[in-house]
């Protein structure tokens, strides 16, 4: 039977199973315990615990400290913030509009002289990730998405034309898996589960390499 996770706001009834991952290795438990909810409770985030967020992204690393990298939020109960939700999939606004802050992840692919920069995307999912870390460390959760209009996000968000919007996410203290449609509740209160680290992780040469 799966161990049932307390609610962070209150401490008492459980609200969804324990989604910590089993690693077959010791990893630091804010990494084995992080993961990607739909069910968000309708706690706001102070506005320290937002810049704390940013100040993390902040201090990420990036190829000749270019930093390419921008975010874009809003806070659930602010104008914005229907736009954001305006934004995103359907099946995305069906939980993503509870989260207490939506926001957008933005790539600059140019370095300042205007020529490509190769890595500009790594290093924004290296800002992300920090982010997303120091958010865990404050008993938040984060969903990524993919599923977003980039096109409509630019127009409805005035992103320029420099930056490009590659990842929407969804930020706040954990919820109910029965505030979800019912369609969603079994893939919320699903195990967890990953390919086994010896599938990317090859010690020397590639296997099977041939000289």
């Amino acid at each position: 039977m799966a161990r049932m996770a307390r609610n962070p706001k209150t401490g008492d009834a459980p609200t969804m199973p324990d989604k910590t991952a089993r690693t077959d290795h010791a990893i630091h438990p804010m990494l084995a315990s992080r993961w990607s909810p739909r069910a968000f409770s309708a706690r706001l985030l102070d506005s320290d615990i937002i810049a704390s967020m940013f100040e993390a992204a902040r201090w990420s690393p990036s190829a000749n400290n270019l930093q390419p990298w921008a975010f874009i939020y809003a806070e659930r109960g602010t104008p914005d913030f229907q736009v954001f939700c305006g934004c995103l999939k359907e099946t995305n606004v069906l939980w993503a509009r509870n989260a207490a802050l939506l926001g957008l992840a933005l790539e600059r692919p140019a370095k300042p002289d205007g020529s490509p920069n190769a890595h500009a995307r790594y290093d924004l999912g290296q800002a992300v990730a920090h982010l997303t870390f120091q958010a865990c460390a404050m008993d938040l959760y984060i969903h990524q998405m993919a599923g977003f209009d980039p096109a409509q996000a630019r127009a409805a968000l005035g992103i320029p034309p420099d930056l490009l919007p590659v990842t929407a996410f969804a930020v706040g203290y954990l919820g109910d898996a029965s505030s979800l449609p019912a369609t969603m509740q079994e893939k919320e209160l699903a195990a967890r589960s990953r390919h086994p680290a010896s599938a990317f992780a090859h010690p020397g040469r590639w296997p099977n390499h041939v000289d």
